[in-house]
């Protein structure tokens, strides 16, 4: 029987193999990961895998067995009743440019129009303010699942599971995430960890090189169809995991038939005009970012911060096959916005993942009185 000097020392050539730039295989990865939500290895050498993953960087067979090791032993699975497919809209974060929460506000606009969004999410941790943060504020109950969560997503067509509750991930992603501040494989494969896993997947990436490793891995994984992109600012260079009106948009498109199309998107194909960063930065301030947020959805604030929140619907809508392109997805977006139905539907939301609606509404209903 294998002891625990050997156990170690084989990990450790790993470890070492991946500091040389070497690749492992999906199966090492797996093994490696698996160790790690055993916790039969150290805490020195579980960190010293992720940072060498990360430095190499990963490939997509590393990825997927890394999905495959903390889905199978690391994450609750939930069988939920609904009349359509589902979609997430997750991103990676670790991305360089921090935005008011964009993809809640997307997530919510696609849900009204009859989408089933089931969110997987985590509070922040290299973003400002985490879409879980957000949520919470606007009275989501983010602090007890499963049954919160399922019975938001069957009666409300969204829902948010918090991937620090041990009850969601009881081994590994919250104990990881909770201890570094630097983006990993984690971030990578976190998204895609869903207890009520998806069909569909709108997903942004930290940079550019990651949307090819990420869109093969979501191949890998037999997603239906899945669009990923990563945005950047082109008068500072910098990125953001998400659809942007700064500049350009690099966007990899899983098809159905399992091939992936590649090409990029400017605001100008929107018709829509540049912002500065300034205009759609996060405050830094969760309370202040969910009320920014809040005007957009109650179609009070028509401005840049719609159009963000409203170009990142589109490819929801799109993928889904609800929009014929993504220009009507963005369409459908602002019209649901203005005529209350994204309003309506956080409030749905705030009414079903409670144990009560008005263990919820009251918060909500504060924060519309101080738009």
């Amino acid at each position: 029987m294998e002891n625990r000097e050997d156990s170690w020392r084989q990990f450790g050539a790993i470890v070492v193999r991946l500091t040389r730039g070497e690749d492992i295989t999906r199966e090492e990865a797996k093994e490696c990961w698996r160790q790690i939500c055993e916790e039969e290895q150290s805490d020195l050498q579980q960190g010293g895998f992720i940072g060498a993953l990360k430095a190499k960087p990963e490939t997509p067979e590393e990825v997927a067995g890394t999905f495959e090791a903390l889905y199978e032993y690391d994450t609750l699975k939930v069988t939920v009743e609904t009349p359509r497919p589902l979609i997430d809209n997750c991103g990676t974060g670790a991305d360089t440019l921090k935005t008011f929460n964009i993809s809640t506000g997307a997530a919510i606009a696609a849900a009204s129009l009859g989408l089933y969004v089931v969110r997987h999410a985590a509070r922040a941790i290299s973003s400002n303010c985490g879409a879980i943060d957000v949520v919470e504020a606007f009275g989501v109950n983010v602090e007890s699942a499963p049954a919160l969560p399922k019975q938001s997503i069957e009666k409300a067509g969204i829902c948010a599971w918090n991937a620090f509750l041990p009850t969601v991930h009881p081994k590994t992603l919250a104990r990881v995430l909770s201890q570094i501040r630097f983006g990993s494989a984690i971030n990578l494969v976190g998204p895609l960890l869903n207890p009520t896993m998806p069909t569909y997947k709108v997903m942004g990436v930290p940079n550019k090189e990651m949307i090819e490793i990420e869109v093969k891995t979501l191949r890998e994984l037999k997603f239906k169809r899945a669009f990923v992109m990563h945005g950047l600012d082109d008068a500072s260079g910098k990125g953001m995991d998400e659809l942007t009106t700064m500049g350009t948009t690099h966007v990899a498109e899983l098809m159905e038939d399992g091939s992936i199309k590649n090409y990029t998107l400017t605001p100008e194909d929107f018709g829509l005009t540049r912002p500065k960063f300034e205009d759609i930065a996060s405050s830094r301030d969760v309370q202040k970012d969910a009320l920014t947020l809040l005007r957009v959805l109650a179609g009070k604030d028509t401005g840049c911060r719609s159009d963000i929140v409203c170009l990142n619907a589109a490819p929801l809508l799109y993928v889904y096959g609800e929009a014929q392109d993504l220009k009507e997805g963005f369409a459908m977006a602002k019209q649901a916005l203005a005529d209350g139905r994204a309003l309506n539907k956080l409030r749905d939301w705030v009414t079903w993942q409670n144990d009560a609606p008005e263990d919820g509404l009251p918060t909500l209903d504060k924060m519309i009185e101080k738009m």
